[in-house]
């Protein structure tokens, strides 16, 4: 293992010198000059002024899916200009005269819509940019870009910007203004990375004006062409936002049968540029009530799940935090603050974030955040402090340390102290070379905790390539039964023994590969046939065998967007506790094999009834699990959407260890008046959670950025049947000021 991985790093600092030559040409070869316009351009839609005239135009752009070798279908124009105030851009895309919407709501994002986006890179160093989206019916998207985010958005990045479109019967015009102040930048560079992007979804392409390749995402920042200034861009200047809320609440608890009661509150959020590149954010007494809900799961497997953040403040610069360690192994994980093991509320009492460009080659991140008391819930001090050094054109040397510090009364001490504080400290390389085709990381991290000075780290090492048709990955880690991480997530280390009802804590080896092959036709139905095969070999800390997953996948994508997937699963485990899936006597400790089959399909999006069918059965453990998964659709964008899903398991185990039937029926409902008013309510029922959740949404955007919200939310037992929990009913403000 070593000897492969020394390999592979030998070869990968030899591939860098090219790769990085090959880089710096590739800017060459796509250039925009950009002129100051004497008047600032109005925003309508329409780009007849005389400032549009003499822009240079850009009028083809390269397909960058389905294929990468042939140029879009449809024409697109883009053009560029600038004032005193504002970037601007503005895309003519010449089209059917009927565009496909899903959504109408602020931050869908760019999949599945007709919409055109522009991507900044401000330093030119391919790490850091931002993404501006608009749509054909004028909802906007935008997101902070990294090179560790770059397999994922979640456009939590908020800001205020302008936009318009109109609509024709052969295309529809979209215009941007981006106010400078609300960008990152030297205002002394005059050559800024550029990409444009339009998602033309009728004939399910991407369009990039540089040639991106097939095996990246869209937006990457490795493959951005030159945006070249004809003088120095304006000084951002200051940008200081407040954005205070208030809210009351009433909320009536019949599990605890407990009297409806009503909670009025209030608090503020605050954004204020310290310099060109560097953020602070500020908050008092934050609330989340508008938050989304979690998407339940079927939870088979014998840990925690992770569920993804969904809280606005948390997620801004989310990658100089949450980026160290991989998945499942997060050092940091923000839904450990404000909310307990079971997702219960805590109160934030306030908090400030810095975060940003401390020099042109170093980003630093710095959280401190403080809860209260809630029953027997000691109030706790968060702190967080992450530095990130650019080397190597594109790659990172960073490092981090981590701070939980419970304020416990001396009998909580006495009765938890290893409760008291918990400290985590790391140091990680990520190495990617210029076009991003090889990667490779090495990482230490260690954890403090009072007594405890032994098998208290973890570490990782491996290797990444991803070309065109060919993509691996090779991991190695090694994670201490004593490393404890109280402001992050580690899927494995507890170990729930059924049938002492305790849970044991017990450090682990894995070594985990993916090697993904791409066939990409050059006509015909199919854009692309994907094989993939995965490894994942997990090892005891003395060396024993523990668990072995193994998957084949062969995936068919096609050009309607239909999918088909076929896997074959083949699992051995050495199980070590107990553990029941039925209630019934748990599953005793041994070794068990068994296979799995698991076929997928999904139908063409864009049509008005759209339809997901997965179905599996194989074995599990000592039995077998029978499962069927379907979705339906109806959309009659951009108004309504209406989404049914439908998940069903029966696990049959040998007699004295029972069997079950699990259901999840989920169903959400989005309504879109306007881009300013939105209505959802999303239903969950779980038998596994013994759970039905209602939850709906009502939404109004009075001004830019400034909202009203009414949230209704209700929880009721499945058994027995729909029998009330507790029920909750809010109605907050927030209003964006711009200082």
């Amino acid at each position: 293992m070593r000897f492969i991985l020394s390999f592979f790093y030998i070869f990968i600092f030899i591939q860098s010198y090219t790769q990085e030559r090959n880089g710096e040409a590739f800017q060459k070869d796509y250039q925009v000059h950009i002129k100051k316009v004497p008047t600032p351009i109005k925003i309508d839609g329409f780009i007849q002024e005389d400032e549009w005239a003499g822009a240079k135009v850009i009028n083809s752009l390269w397909q960058k899916f389905p294929d990468d070798k042939n140029k879009a279908t449809r024409k697109t124009e883009v053009r560029t200009a600038y004032d005193d105030k504002y970037l601007y851009a503005a895309f003519t895309c010449y089209d059917s005269g009927k565009v496909f919407i899903q959504s109408l709501k602020r931050d869908f994002g760019h999949d599945g819509n007709d919409c055109v986006a522009l991507i900044l890179d401000p330093i030119n160093t391919r790490n850091n940019g931002f993404f501006f989206i608009v749509n054909a019916f004028n909802a906007q998207s935008e997101d902070q870009l990294t090179v560790a985010g770059s397999d994922g958005l979640n456009f939590s990045w908020d800001q205020k910007w302008i936009s318009a479109t109109q609509r024709y019967a052969d295309r529809w015009v979209a215009e941007i203004a981006i106010p400078f102040k609300t960008l990152r930048y030297a205002a002394d560079k005059k050559t800024w990375g550029v990409n444009f992007l339009r998602v033309d979804t009728k004939t399910n392409e991407y369009g990039v004006w540089t040639n991106v390749p097939v095996n990246f995402p869209s937006y990457d920042l490795g493959y951005t062409g030159a945006l070249i200034w004809d003088e120095a861009p304006p000084k951002p200047g200051s940008n200081a936002v407040l954005i205070p809320y208030a809210i009351t609440q009433l909320e009536q608890n019949n599990q605890e049968q407990k009297n409806i009661t009503h909670t009025p509150n209030a608090g503020f959020d605050a954004k204020i540029g310290l310099t060109s590149a560097l953020n602070l954010d500020l908050t008092m007494n934050p609330d989340f009530s508008q938050v989304e809900v979690d998407n339940q799961v079927t939870n088979l497997s014998r840990f925690n799940i992770f569920f993804p953040e969904r809280r606005t403040f948390f997620l801004e610069n989310a990658d100089l935090f949450s980026g160290f360690g991989i998945e499942p192994i997060r050092p940091f994980y923000s839904r450990k603050i404000g909310l307990d093991a079971n997702g219960n509320k805590i109160p934030i009492l306030f908090g400030a974030r810095v975060s940003g460009n401390l020099a042109k080659n170093t980003r630093i991140g710095f959280m401190d955040m403080q809860t209260g008391r809630k029953d027997s819930y000691a109030p706790e001090n968060y702190l967080a402090l992450s530095i990130d050094q650019r080397v190597f054109k594109r790659s990172v040397i960073k490092g981090y340390v981590l701070n939980r510090q419970s304020f416990m009364r001396d009998d909580e001490k006495r009765n938890n102290p290893l409760n008291e504080f918990g400290r985590n400290a790391g140091l990680e390389f990520n190495y990617s070379d210029l076009a991003g085709k090889w990667g490779a990381w090495a990482t230490y991290h260690h954890s403090f905790k009072p007594t405890i000075t032994t098998a208290n780290t973890y570490y990782s090492t491996g290797v990444n390539y991803n070309a065109r048709n060919l993509s691996a990955i090779i991991d190695f880690t090694n994670v201490g039964t004593n490393y404890y991480a109280d402001m992050g997530f580690i899927e494995r280390i507890e170990n729930y023994d059924a049938l002492k009802d305790t849970v044991i804590r017990l450090g682990f080896k894995h070594m985990y590969n993916n090697f993904e092959y791409r066939i990409i036709p050059s006509s015909g139905k199919v854009s692309r046939y994907t094989l993939t095969a995965e490894n994942y070999i997990v090892i005891n800390p003395d060396n024993r065998f523990n668990e072995r997953n193994t998957n084949l996948q062969f995936a068919t994508q096609f050009k309607s967007t239909r999918n088909l997937n076929v896997s074959l699963s083949n699992s051995h485990v050495q199980l070590l506790f107990p553990i029941s899936f039925t209630g019934a006597t748990p599953i005793p400790i041994g070794e068990y094999k068994y296979n799995g089959l698991n076929i997928n399909y999904q139908t063409d999006f864009r049509k008005p009834f759209s339809l997901t069918f997965a179905g599996g059965y194989g074995g599990f453990y000592n039995g077998t699990n029978a499962s069927i998964r379907a979705g339906l659709t109806y959309r009659f964008p951009p108004k309504l959407t209406l989404n049914l899903n439908f998940q069903y398991n029966k696990l049959e185990f040998p007699e004295q260890y029972g069997s079950t039937e699990l259901f999840l029926i989920t169903q959400r409902t989005e309504i879109n008046f306007s881009t300013k008013v939105f209505w959802t309510t999303f239903f969950q029922y779980n038998t596994q959670r013994n759970n039905i959740n209602i939850n709906s949404r009502l939404q109004y955007r009075f001004k830019p950025m400034s909202d009203l919200f009414v949230v209704y939310t209700d929880n009721y037992f499945t058994d027995p049947f729909f029998t009330n929990k507790n029920r909750a009913l809010v109605l907050k403000i927030n209003y964006w000021l711009n200082l």
